[in-house]
């Protein structure tokens, strides 16, 4: 589905962004992954490798737009063009409104907000040359509905929303499409580790009666960023079994 397709996956080294990146690989295209250090993106290189896969990685400071940009130049010049970029890193929040610091609000803005901007700001003019491109965000079921407390995270994914939907109109006529997937309770190391006593009542809030698991996401993002989706831009596709409330 992605044959000659080149794609730039941030949060790749693990979870959802790890299983997209061998979703994209499984179906041919050539993949670039971000972590958020040496290690993480050694690990998440070599695990592939023994699977087959040869992906390039890096870990550039998303929050620094110069050293962000670089190393975008840097893949344009291996690659010649960047035609998908999903923007996949981010961290959550689940302290009450009095215990969060500026501190804590800030890290969550400035990994789930403004690295965002800074990883479209640096490839949109690339995929502009190339006449088209597919960016997807992740969002998350909260930029819908809130969560009870950690206020940071679904300020920032309803901030991710604001973004999708407005650069779906600012660049569709350059043919780039701009879409984001929302996940729901998805089974990564944290929800995998949870005592059963907790994911039982998890599971039953689900009217499919089961936690996502990451393959069920980076399907989602492989549709949308396929051919498949050529017609779709400026959407927030749940993919949560239903669990929206």
């Amino acid at each position: 589905m992605l044959k000659g397709k080149v794609a730039l996956i941030t949060g790749g080294t693990r979870g959802i962004g790890l299983e997209t990146v061998r979703t994209f690989l499984e179906n041919h295209a050539d993949v670039i992954l971000f972590g958020s250090k040496s290690e993480s993106v050694q690990i998440a290189k070599e695990s592939l490798k023994k699977e087959g896969f040869l992906v390039d990685g890096y870990f550039p400071n998303l929050n620094n737009y110069e050293e962000v940009l670089d190393i975008i130049k840097e893949i344009i010049k291996k690659y010649g063009h960047i035609d998908i970029l999903i923007n996949n890193a981010g961290i959550s929040a689940n302290k009450k409104i009095e215990d969060t610091t500026y501190e804590d609000f800030s890290k969550i803005i400035d990994l789930n907000v403004k690295a965002i901007f800074n990883l479209i700001k640096a490839v949109v003019p690339y995929m502009k040359d190339n006449q088209g491109g597919v960016i997807l965000n992740t969002s998350s079921m909260v930029s819908i509905y809130g969560q009870p407390s950690g206020v940071g995270y679904p300020a920032s994914k309803f901030a991710v929303n604001g973004i999708t939907k407005s650069l779906s109109r600012e660049l569709a006529p350059f043919q780039i499409r701009v879409n984001a997937v929302a996940p729901g309770i998805i089974k990564t190391d944290m929800v995998a580790a949870l005592p059963e006593e907790q994911i039982k009542p998890l599971i039953q809030s689900i009217p499919l009666g089961r936690i996502g698991e990451p393959k069920d996401i980076a399907n989602a993002f492989l549709f949308l960023a396929s051919d498949m989706a050529s017609y779709i831009t400026g959407e927030i596709l749940s993919v949560d079994g239903a669990a929206r409330s």
